[in-house]
């Protein structure tokens, strides 16, 4: 015998019982995107690897250490994409889909990282995206905050997440804190680890991410952006904070959150919970206005947000009040006796066609009623449709529930379309 074949350290199958936790979440985030107004796009896996170098910046963790990056046969350098954004941009760039136009725009799928695989954070990762371009104001910010607060809501998570902002103000502010901010780890360099030193001079600011334990006193007395900050970015700041407090939307301040991505500017946010250990963020996002002309395109204003699948999902399990939606059959159809056999597929076909909101599984590979009976009930159906020879001979079903005590009937077909469609309707 063959040894089995494993997956990939890190890259994790999602198997049927997870699966409708996935559709669950997916099915509402599309009906928020279309409430609001945001479009799908599909952009590929795989991009040229200088799209992510020039966009996430290459003396990030991301480009030197995690991407997935390989040669095609052609000699270019190719990587999966480890995150969303840059092909969004690339994609509307290309399609020239914000020339004197703005758009809302949404989009899910796999990304790809090599860390070290732990609980929420995996090397094959998904995440489910929204963007918005050619709106410079605060408004559109807060929509984002609001469509992930409306997020949370329909999911059932009123407590346990926490909204964190901040600012990293325009290029000329940063530049003048990155000044204020690389004398002062300077002053404590013996103190630094090794990666904050590394950072030191190519990336201060994520020096104040830190989750290393001897960093967080030294970053507590770092200076504070808020000092350093330009009056357009304290302006606009200061009006997506009223935005979200008319609508009801608690946040807190974190002047330590700097987002981990070189294209941020202006605002930038988290929800956070303690309920995940380490890999607490689950959504996250920003303004980025100067990355489409990085990318070659014209000045153009652009905000998004990005949620881990895999960590909110890990959370959703823990939270009794957010059970995902049912998706069991309405009603399984048994077969008895060669002539049921041989009409059963196309009286399935039939009824779904009828009705496209019904799910009706039909039993494949014959057995005893029983043994079917037992199937119908693994599978959570409602009821059993019983088809047999002298159902056939005189076009008649039976109609047995499942959830309920009544007895089994013998319908017509039209009888058992009426109650099949009130089975349906009848469906919270």
């Amino acid at each position: 015998m063959s040894q089995k074949i494993q997956a990939i350290r890190g890259m994790n199958d999602i198997l049927p019982e997870q699966s409708i936790w996935w559709q669950w979440v997916e099915e509402n985030i599309i009906a928020l995107a279309s409430a609001y107004g945001y479009q799908e796009i599909r952009p590929p896996v795989v991009e040229k690897t200088e799209l992510f170098k020039r966009s996430i910046g290459e003396v990030t963790d991301i480009v030197e250490k995690e991407m997935y990056t390989f040669e095609d046969r052609n000699g270019d350098s190719l990587t999966l994409r480890p995150e969303g954004t840059a092909g969004c941009v690339r994609a509307v760039l290309e399609g020239g889909l914000i020339h004197n136009q703005s758009q809302r725009l949404w989009y899910r799928g796999p990304m790809f990282r090599h860390e070290r695989p732990q609980q929420g954070r995996y090397r094959q990762f998904y995440q489910l995206g929204m963007e918005a371009f050619g709106f410079a104001g605060p408004d559109i910010d807060a929509e984002l905050i609001l469509i992930t607060a409306n997020l949370w809501q329909r999911l059932g998570l009123t407590s346990g997440v926490t909204l964190q902002l901040n600012s990293l103000g325009d290029p000329e502010s940063r530049a003048r804190y990155r000044e204020q901010l690389v004398a002062y780890y300077q002053s404590h360099h013996a103190a630094l680890d090794d990666d904050s030193r590394r950072r030191l001079e190519s990336n201060p600011l994520r020096i104040l991410d830190s989750k290393n334990r001897q960093m967080v006193e030294i970053n507590r007395n770092a200076p504070q952006f808020f000092d350093h900050l330009d009056h357009g970015s304290r302006e606009h700041f200061d009006q997506l904070c009223r935005h979200l407090e008319r609508c009801g939307i608690a946040y807190e301040i974190n002047p330590r959150l700097v987002r981990g991505l070189d294209y941020y500017s202006k605002t930038v946010f988290e929800w956070v919970t303690d309920r995940l250990g380490a890999q607490g963020t689950i959504c996250a996002g920003g303004r980025y206005d100067g990355l489409i002309p990085q990318l070659g395109g014209r000045e153009s204003a652009a905000v998004g947000f990005a949620l881990g699948m895999e960590r909110l999902i890990l959370l959703l399990q823990q939270t009794e009040e957010a059970p995902p939606l049912a998706r069991s059959p309405h009603a399984y159809l048994l077969l008895l006796g060669d002539a049921a056999q041989q009409q059963g597929v196309a009286i399935a076909e039939k009824l779904r066609q009828q009705l496209p909101r019904l799910r009706l599984t039909l039993h494949c590979g014959g057995g005893s009623l029983k043994s079917q009976f037992k199937q119908a009930d693994r599978r959570g159906a409602e009821v059993a449709l019983i088809l047999g020879d002298d159902e056939v001979a005189s076009a008649t079903i039976g109609f047995k529930p499942l959830r309920e005590r009544r007895e089994q009937q013998q319908l017509t077909m039209s009888q058992l379309h009426s109650q099949l469609q009130q089975l349906i309707e009848g469906e919270k």
